[in-house]
């Protein structure tokens, strides 16, 4: 009897309840949700939740619903912890990630979590790498695109000064996650009309992948697996441009590996948050199919969520692409369910099948 095709969605967010939270998250401003579950707050901003499938229980009925077997729930991008100071970093981080831990560890069949650190603290974070791995089981690392350092000059997340995260993230075979946020505090354009979601989110992911091929990491470090966020959408178009530029000025380049060399690397993945069978297309045929994972993105409102004014619905951009002879029916269920295991797991069939009996228990 052929086994049943699994569905795994590879970028999920999940938001604890309010009495979850600390009083003193709220109390020192760094982030919280109101009693009435209508808006996520910090000092000085808030955001509308948009769907009731933010939290838990909710969540696992939107899964049920849309018949998703299994989600990663990456971390807040509201908790990569720029900007505070460093004890009340830590202490919002771990919260973060203990939170994490407790939803993987209560609902092992439907969620796979990841954890994150500030790379700013280089120390502390190879410490929290090494808690979150070996007391909680956790296997996927969430990294921001860019973040602010102990001077508060704003890095990409990889520099090389930050080797020592990657070098943990090869012994313990992890699978990581680049998600961009906090443009507006670095970029100085006035925010309007979504600007930093809509474009600069983007060009975020291409800024990290473009540092990332250069210093070769997909090869220095062969046990980790990197994913990026929104399908790494700006990196896509802007392929060719890099490569000219690699090969036009080589002075600015000097020790550095070509950018065609990562290209459909094993050890890159994108997700298919992309929102068009075009973009989809054009990752398809630069990486191949095999480098894409599905993402919805859920429940965020620039993720794959139902929609009556868009005709929308979870999955629907890989069901166009079958249409539209994009994919085929074998890649289809690849990206629903292989490929998110592959960057998961990577080479450890072992670590392959217990996430599968994981899931299926």
């Amino acid at each position: 009897m052929e086994k049943r095709k699994l569905r795994i969605n590879g970028h999920s967010h999940l938001l604890p309840y309010p009495e979850e939270i600390p009083d003193y998250m709220r109390e020192k401003g760094i982030f919280w949700v109101d009693k009435d579950r209508k808006f996520m707050l910090q000092k000085d901003w808030n955001r509308p939740i948009t769907d009731s499938s933010f939290f838990l229980h909710e969540k696992l009925e939107w899964m049920e619903r849309n018949k998703i077997d299994h989600a990663v729930v990456l971390n807040l991008s509201q908790l990569y912890g720029n900007g505070l100071r460093v004890e009340e970093m830590k202490t919002a981080l771990r919260f973060q990630n203990d939170f994490n831990a407790k939803i993987q560890h209560e609902n092992p069949t439907k969620f796979t979590c990841g954890f994150v650190v500030h790379p700013g603290f280089i120390r502390s974070a190879c410490w929290e790498i090494e808690r979150c791995v070996e007391t909680h089981g956790m296997q996927l690392l969430c990294l921001p695109t860019h973040y602010m350092d102990t001077i508060g000059t704003w890095r990409c997340i990889f520099d090389e000064e930050n080797e020592p995260i990657f070098e943990l993230a090869n012994k313990y075979n992890l699978a990581v996650e680049i998600h961009p946020y906090d443009g507006e505090k670095f970029i100085k354009l006035e925010n309007t009309s979504w600007r930093f979601h809509l474009i600069w989110m983007l060009a975020q992911c291409a800024d990290a992948y473009h540092f990332l091929t250069l210093n070769g990491y997909q090869e220095k470090y062969p046990n980790m697996r990197t994913c990026f966020a929104h399908g790494g959408q700006l990196a896509q178009i802007n392929l060719g441009r890099r490569i000219q530029g690699f090969d036009g000025r080589p002075d600015l380049f000097e020790g550095k590996h070509h950018p065609r060399k990562a290209v459909g690397h094993k050890n890159i993945f994108f997700d298919t948050l992309v929102h068009d069978t075009g973009g989809l297309e054009l990752l398809i045929k630069n990486h191949g199919a095999k480098q894409v994972l599905m993402g919805l993105d859920d429940p965020y409102p620039l993720g794959e969520m139902e929609s009556a004014k868009q005709s929308s619905y979870p999955g629907k951009i890989l069901d166009l692409a079958i249409e539209r002879k994009i994919i085929t029916q074998d890649e289809y269920h690849a990206i629903w369910e292989d490929n998110v295991i592959k960057w998961l797991c990577g080479e450890d069939e072992t670590a392959k099948e217990k996430l599968i009996n994981r899931i299926l228990s």
